[in-house]
């Protein structure tokens, strides 16, 4: 088959709009559906987002989290460590995010950059890389045994799509803010990475906290098969509400307002 019909091939078996958004409405139900159970039956839910550079991570979280109450689903992106945090125990700063009773915790790179970043870039030394590959599993282990359910999932894309994603971020002025210097350095590590994650996998992808592997190729898919697969990890309940009835609303008394030109209007555009 020539690559012309391939592409075609490929083009005609792309998810369609209309396909996508009615998934994903079924699924945002389901979404919170299980939020309430985890809010009713007290579950602390952890799930990791590992993965390439432009895989998708960050377009599979929004789409998780927007039907949900942030107050009980939250997403912990942590920066670059300080001095201080630098000088605690390598977990330490993590273990603060993890859920409470009834909390989706939701890990946008997690303890991981450690075996994946850190390592490529040579931000740890061999010592601290070794440390953390022993301690990983036994740390995760006891987050189990806690009660925690602790979900791993690595975003997978091609050399050649990430390539793409890329380019489009660097001519796209509404998505320049997502090239930063360790991406920009990933183009040219893409071997040392794909080391690191395997190294990485045969240390931490365990029986008891494997890790799932997405592929994110198409993004749409992705975000679909991750979400069709976090709902999947529950034996949660449809926890029927009782319908909400509005009390009768009391008569609003007259009352001497403020003149409205006292107050200052954003001007009507549009």
């Amino acid at each position: 088959m020539s690559d012309k019909h391939k592409n075609k091939s490929k083009k005609q078996n792309k998810l369609s709009k209309k396909s996508y958004e009615m998934e994903l409405q079924r699924l945002h139900f389901e979404l919170i559906k299980l939020q309430e159970w985890v809010k009713k039956t007290g579950k602390r839910v952890a799930i990791i987002f590992e993965g390439r550079d432009a895989a998708g991570k960050g377009g599979a979280i929004s789409r998780i989290v927007s039907p949900l109450n942030p107050r009980l689903c939250k997403i912990v992106a942590l920066g670059t460590p300080t001095e201080r945090e630098k000088g605690q125990w390598y977990f330490q700063r993590y273990a603060q995010h993890l859920p409470s009773s009834g909390e989706i915790v939701i890990f946008d790179r997690s303890w991981y950059n450690r075996a994946g970043v850190e390592r490529v870039m040579g931000f740890c030394s061999e010592e601290q890389y070794n440390k953390f590959l022993v301690a990983c599993p036994i740390f995760e282990n006891l987050l189990l045994q806690d009660g925690i359910t602790l979900i791993k999932y690595w975003f997978s894309v091609s050399d050649e799509e990430q390539e793409k994603r890329f380019q489009d971020r660097a001519t796209n002025p509404l998505k320049n803010w997502k090239l930063s210097p360790m991406d920009l350095e990933s183009r040219n590590r893409w071997v040392e990475y794909s080391r690191a994650k395997d190294v990485m996998f045969e240390h931490t992808d365990t029986k008891e906290s494997p890790w799932w592997v997405v592929d994110g190729e198409e993004k749409k898919r992705a975000r679909l098969n991750c979400i069709e697969h976090l709902l999947s990890k529950f034996e949660y309940t449809d926890l029927k509400k009782s319908a909400v009835k509005l009390p009768v609303r009391k008569e609003i008394q007259k009352l001497a307002r403020p003149p409205m030109g006292n107050q200052n209007f954003v001007p009507r555009i549009w």
